[in-house]
């Protein structure tokens, strides 16, 4: 229910600031194809469209009368958007103890798990497919594939480059940055999960997500935004399918992660670069360690 509330308010501000004064507004499923969500949350934004006196809602017909101010949007902390609803509940999916090569995934049942529309979700799948992650199967399904250590080294190679850019610029952005804040929000966040990491140790994947997503969005690059989304699936959920010395390798990961935290407050480039290869190497070595035997050859043993 969280989830759908989040993304019914994202789709919501969406919505009113796309309107305009004086005009009429189309059919709840042309609002709904819009938007990429259900007609049941394109209903919900009409409704409370009404409610504020935003639109006149007579039957079929609904008229914009003003346009909305500052005050009848949700704040931005409490919105996502849409690709990030996705994506969120499709890493769930493939990150459980069930997530196996050859498992389905089928884009109703992940459409309507999310309240949105199929065609959002078939977008979304598309795009992972081209690095063969996943495969399009008949009747609206997928299945989830295991790759070799060749493509996890190439993965990595181009992981690694993004992300020393990625950090150096992090370590250029002004005092006054927003970065900077939630670095420091995220490093009590590490501190936090060591206070009972032997209680929730597995949670550090989530964390580990976060930290490296705040790191990519320093490059204001596209390019590497976008590369992120299939970074996150398969150093997440690779990791799953190991779970020997999970604790350890948890633990070695946080103390990387503040010194690499440490490293970024300094500003200092060579002292970035330093930890954030070797955090990158530490990586590289889990991800080919995660391969399972059936799917590796002989590289998947070797450390970076």
């Amino acid at each position: 229910m969280a989830r759908q509330n989040t993304l019914f308010k994202e789709a919501y501000n969406r919505y009113a600031a796309r309107l305009k004064a004086d005009t009429e507004l189309p059919s709840e499923p042309e609002i709904a194809a819009e938007l990429g969500v259900s007609r049941s949350t394109a209903r919900a934004i009409l409704m409370r469209l009404s409610d504020a006196g935003i639109i006149l809602w007579n039957k079929r017909q609904k008229t914009v009368l003003r346009l909305p101010n500052e005050a009848d949007f949700f704040p931005k902390e409490e919105t996502d958007s849409l690709h990030d609803i996705i994506e969120r509940s499709f890493m769930m999916r493939i990150m459980s103890d069930e997530a196996q090569p050859g498992m389905q995934i089928n884009e109703l049942e992940l459409a309507r798990e999310i309240g949105t529309g199929t065609s959002v979700v078939r977008e979304f799948l598309i795009r992972f497919s081209r690095f063969g992650l996943i495969e399009k199967r008949p009747n609206s399904h997928w299945i989830l594939k295991g790759f070799t250590s060749e493509f996890a080294l190439e993965l990595a190679d181009v992981r690694e480059m993004f992300e020393l850019h990625s950090a150096a610029e992090f370590g250029r952005l002004p005092p006054s940055h927003r970065a900077w804040e939630d670095l420091k929000a995220i490093e009590r966040e590490h501190h936090a999960l060591l206070k009972d990491f032997d209680a929730h140790y597995r949670d550090f994947s989530r964390l580990d997500e976060k930290f490296h997503l705040l790191i990519h969005r320093a490059s204001s690059n596209r390019f590497i935004a976008d590369f992120y989304d299939v970074i996150a699936i398969v150093f997440h959920y690779h990791f799953q399918w190991n779970k020997a010395f999970a604790r350890e390798r948890n633990a070695r990961a946080v103390a990387e992660h503040l010194d690499y935290i440490a490293a970024l407050q300094s500003r200092d480039p060579q002292r970035i670069d330093a930890a954030c290869r070797t955090h990158l190497a530490s990586a590289r070595q889990t991800l080919l360690q995660s391969i399972p035997q059936s799917t590796g050859d002989n590289t998947a043993g070797s450390a970076a």
